[in-house]
């Protein structure tokens, strides 16, 4: 579970670079870099969603884990 965590992250601090870059590029006034920001950061919210609802099983698996140990 962690590797899967780890590389959803990883996906998201590219989506994280590659909006940055198209963000930068619209504010100097580049239209279709502003078209390819907001496709992004809709793409990064999904992955953001995704990550988050990882992170929350893989906590709740671990505490089911420990409360069976015990």
């Amino acid at each position: 579970m962690e590797n899967s965590i780890l590389e959803l992250w990883n996906e998201v601090r590219a989506a994280i670079e590659t909006a940055d870059l198209d963000v930068r590029k619209n504010a100097a006034g580049n239209a279709s870099a502003g078209v390819r920001a907001r496709k992004g950061l809709r793409a990064l919210r999904g992955k953001l969603a995704t990550l988050v609802k990882l992170t929350v099983e893989t906590e709740k698996g671990r505490k089911k884990e420990k409360e069976a140990a015990e």
